[in-house]
């Protein structure tokens, strides 16, 4: 079996723009509850469901959680039935290696980290997958930006 063509990581207004407007689904890893609605973990998935994104929650902690924002909480993306347009990733760059065999069994169109995060490893190893990335950028105030 050959690999997949390599992903590419997205950066421009164009690029997000597209993506953005071709997204309906997007799981959020490390999301956090509604206990913690202050935090962006929260806030940025809760603003992406008011503007009638379809958002399936995967939280790391909180095992006694079974919902998030109304929605199934699942406990790994690969387990998340169906295609995922984007997963948006809320972890702290070191933690994110922990995450990729799964991300990589999941095969969504697009991993996007959220400000902050980078890892150029761990990115490298999502594209060489053929999966697209994103690094470094609220997806909240993107999708404000270019999805309308």
């Amino acid at each position: 079996m050959s690999s997949p063509p390599p992903g590419r990581e997205l950066t421009t207004d164009a690029e997000l723009r597209d993506l953005l407007r071709s997204t309906s689904r997007v799981a959020v890893l490390g999301i956090k509850t509604e206990a913690q609605s202050d935090q962006a973990a929260f806030y940025v998935p809760s603003y992406l469901a008011s503007a009638g994104v379809e958002v399936v929650p995967v939280p790391v902690y909180y095992p006694e959680v079974t919902t998030i924002l109304g929605r199934p909480v699942f406990r790994s993306v690969a387990a998340v039935p169906g295609p995922v347009d984007i997963v948006d990733v809320f972890r702290r760059p070191a933690d994110l290696m922990a995450h990729l065999d799964d991300l990589i069994a999941a095969r969504p169109r697009v991993v996007w980290l959220q400000s902050g995060i980078r890892h150029p490893a761990f990115c490298e190893a999502l594209r060489a997958a053929g999966i697209d990335v994103v690094q470094d950028r609220c997806l909240m105030v993107d999708h404000r930006r270019l999805a309308r």
